[in-house]
């Protein structure tokens, strides 16, 4: 049950996304019985993001494959759903949020998990044929172009239904693809973009595909993989996009009879890579500019303590939140689909606690959990393992822990030809991440035990060779 006081007043989940809906559902599972609302800024139902640049943009999977909930699954939640709505201010003092339609809500608490946006470059967005990878119509538009169907995308909306028409087909024309940026998520598009057989240049301001996240000799033996299936390494910055159509110069928007469509990318040392299609995937940037209240610290995210709170009845969940890690001892922010999902159900298990604890509703018969098999309790630092794979060709790479950062770092590989191999990152002498890539799942669980918690480097070292031993 909820707090007398707060019976009319809503908790809002800010961010119709894996970790707000994480949080949505712990919220009732948790015991809170009064109004609930979730606000999402996309027309679609809560959907999973990482098949967009592996199944989704390949044409495996259609759209309704990466709901996370049916409408009718979302029903017994009870909640006051928001789809196509954005949230454009937060007074965090009374938690009085702000929607794009002036509506202001009234809040007992606030959870925020509005994630990542694209980076994009200068007048990209008025020039066909340039596209980003962040929702599920990005990788609709994008994917209708390798395949050569028409502009149009399926939906999964407020109705909860799939009109799902762009059905993947095959043009027969080789698209002479451009990926800027050569993390993760250009490194995946790469490998979807040659299996679908596309002339494909992936360009990186480091030489080595994915360094910043996995290091140095790991990225070599997924550069190795890229160029044997035919992908072309550069390395440099994009400095500018050459084009055709009418209004060329200034650019007129992307649509019209005679668009103005990339031809190529120019870099800042003057080499010019034609291009029919343009991919940036230049990182990301936390969804906080709506969050002008002095009263939060939006650098590189919204920054939480260690119990995912921003400020009083305030929390956050998922990519946007940077939050006091227990283990680590510095605040971090993971954009790991794991992550987003445990911290959601963190972030509603505390702000409940906070609310219990606030209106002196201690009692177990009279807690915010009453009635349920989870009674309210006092608030948990969340320090989860963090977790985050990546799939390219027939490469499956998974880590744990924090890999990122790493002063040092210790790679073994066990066979070169099919890009097995394990690494341990350490940071200050203690082990932080390990990562395995091809190795049988029975080994890669094993890893996890190695850095559960915080060993100094040689310890982990020798319990990351027992668990590896024989692949």
């Amino acid at each position: 049950m909820t707090a007398p006081d707060d019976d009319a007043r809503p908790i809002a989940v800010v961010g119709a996304s894996a970790a707000g809906l994480a949080a949505a559902e712990a919220l009732r599972r948790f015991g809170w019985a009064g109004p609930l609302i979730l606000i999402g800024d996309e027309p679609h139902l809560p959907y999973d993001r990482p098949p967009l640049s592996k199944q989704l943009l390949h044409g495996a999977w259609e759209p309704d494959r990466l709901l996370l909930r049916t409408k009718d699954q979302l029903e017994p939640l009870g909640l006051d759903l928001r789809l196509g709505t954005r949230a454009t201010g937060l007074d965090a003092a009374t938690r009085t949020l702000t929607l794009d339609g002036g509506e202001r809500l009234d809040c007992a608490g606030v959870i925020i998990a509005t994630g990542v946006a694209a980076r994009t470059l200068p007048g990209a967005d008025r020039i066909a044929g340039i596209h980003t990878l962040r929702t599920l119509d990005d990788a609709l538009a994008l994917r209708g172009e390798l395949t050569g169907t028409t502009g149009s995308t399926g939906t999964t909306g407020t109705t909860g239904s799939t009109d799902v028409t762009g059905q993947v087909g095959t043009s027969g024309t080789d698209r002479r693809l451009v990926i800027v940026g050569n993390g993760v998520l250009g490194c995946e598009a790469a490998a979807v973009a040659r299996e679908l057989g596309h002339t494909v240049t992936l360009v990186g301001r480091t030489a080595i595909p994915m360094a910043e996240a996995v290091g140095t000799e790991i990225g070599e033996l997924l550069a190795e993989e890229h160029r044997a299936r035919g992908v072309e390494l550069r390395t440099g910055e994009a400095d500018g996009f050459e084009t055709t159509g009418e209004g060329a110069t200034e650019g007129e928007g992307t649509g019209g009879a005679n668009p103005v469509r990339v031809t190529a990318v120019r870099l800042t040392d003057g080499t010019r890579l034609p291009a029919d299609l343009v991919l940036l995937a230049i990182g990301s940037e936390p969804a906080v500019q709506w969050l002008a209240d002095p009263a939060l610290d939006t650098t590189d995210g919204l920054r939480c303590d260690a119990y995912c709170a921003a400020a009083p009845g305030v929390y956050a969940a998922g990519d946007v939140a940077r939050w006091d890690h227990p283990a680590h001892d510095r605040p971090l922010r993971f954009e790991h689909r794991m992550n987003a999902t445990e911290q959601g159900m963190a972030a509603a298990r505390n702000l409940l606690a906070e609310l219990a604890e606030a209106s002196e509703l201690s009692e177990p018969s009279q807690s915010v959990g009453a009635g349920t098999d989870h009674p309210a309790q006092e608030r948990r630092p969340f320090a989860p393992v963090p977790y985050f794979w990546s799939d390219q060709y027939a490469i499956k790479i998974q880590a744990y822990g924090v890999t990122g950062g790493a002063d040092r770092v210790e790679t073994t590989v066990l066979h070169r030809d099919e890009r097995r191999a394990v690494a341990l990152y350490g940071r200050d002498g203690t082990a932080t991440g390990v990562l395995a890539a091809g190795l049988p799942p029975r080994q890669v669980r094993a890893l996890r035990a190695v850095i559960a918690t915080p060993l100094p480097w040689e310890e982990a070292r020798d319990r990351l060779r027992a668990a590896t031993a024989g692949a």
